[in-house]
């Protein structure tokens, strides 16, 4: 995220703009969304996760001349930030694929059916793909969303009775904003790409949406409950932070 101060909101009754627009950032063109916000006093820019898109938060009024030069000064540090994100897409036959923190490589069977399966060939992990060509990411994703709620569901619900609390329901869902939800009447929600992480990534996800059925919040009593449950808690986070943007950077389209 990139913000520049600017001068007080101009209070105005017209209906705020959203604009939405490419931007050329090196050899990528990156789609840009411009929101102006009531309550903003400066240029907010974010990437999203993955690296798949900007979002541009902007004061009310701000003339076009000043985003574009608020945009050309700052395309420095937006190539930078980008360059940690390939333009190739792996999801593709003879490309590679993790699963839980196993590098797989990608072949298409050729066959129209069959399943879609993780197997070792020859000493070597292979994730097999049926199906037409174009539909191996479709292939793949749904797999890995099956994957997902079988690994998920089993952890979380030895977290939660560890903590004698009820689970309603778990769902799979593909959230940028987020890897995981709670809500308060135990409902849980998880984003099928953390099974591309290593099993103890996995499972503090895991703890760390359990620890929310006693602790709705992150306060101090959360992250203790969160790390009794998932003693490896600090290094499952910053392994997160590192690499969980490239989780979302696949592109199963």
């Amino acid at each position: 995220m990139f913000a520049l101060l600017k001068k007080p909101v101009r209070r105005t009754s017209r209906p705020l703009e959203t604009v939405k627009r490419t931007l050329n950032v090196g050899d990528r063109a990156m789609p840009l969304t411009i929101k102006e916000n009531s309550r903003a006093t400066r240029i907010t820019l974010r990437i999203e996760p993955g690296g798949r898109a900007l979002n541009l938060t902007v004061p009310i009024g701000l003339k076009k001349y000043e985003i574009d030069d608020f945009l050309a000064r700052h395309e420095g540090w937006l190539s930078a930030k980008l360059s940690k994100f390939s333009t190739e897409n792996p999801i593709r036959p003879g490309g590679e694929i993790s699963i839980r923190g196993v590098i797989h490589h990608i072949e298409h069977t050729g066959s129209l059916r069959g399943i879609t399966e993780a197997i070792v060939v020859d000493g070597r992990p292979v994730l097999k793909v049926s199906g037409l060509e174009g539909h191996i990411g479709r292939r793949i994703s749904t797999f890995l969303k099956k994957e997902a709620r079988r690994d998920l569901e089993t952890l979380a619900r030895r977290h939660a009775a560890s903590v004698r609390k009820p689970i309603t329901s778990v769902s799979m869902k593909d959230t940028r904003s987020r890897w995981g939800s709670c809500s308060w009447d135990g409902n849980l929600s998880f984003s099928w790409r953390i099974v591309m992480a290593p099993p103890l990534v996995i499972d503090y996800l895991a703890a760390h949406e359990v620890a929310h059925l006693k602790e709705m919040n992150h306060g101090p009593k959360f992250w203790a409950l969160c790390k009794q449950l998932c003693p490896r808690m600090e290094e499952a986070r910053r392994w997160l932070k590192l690499h969980g943007s490239q989780l979302h950077a696949l592109d199963f389209s």
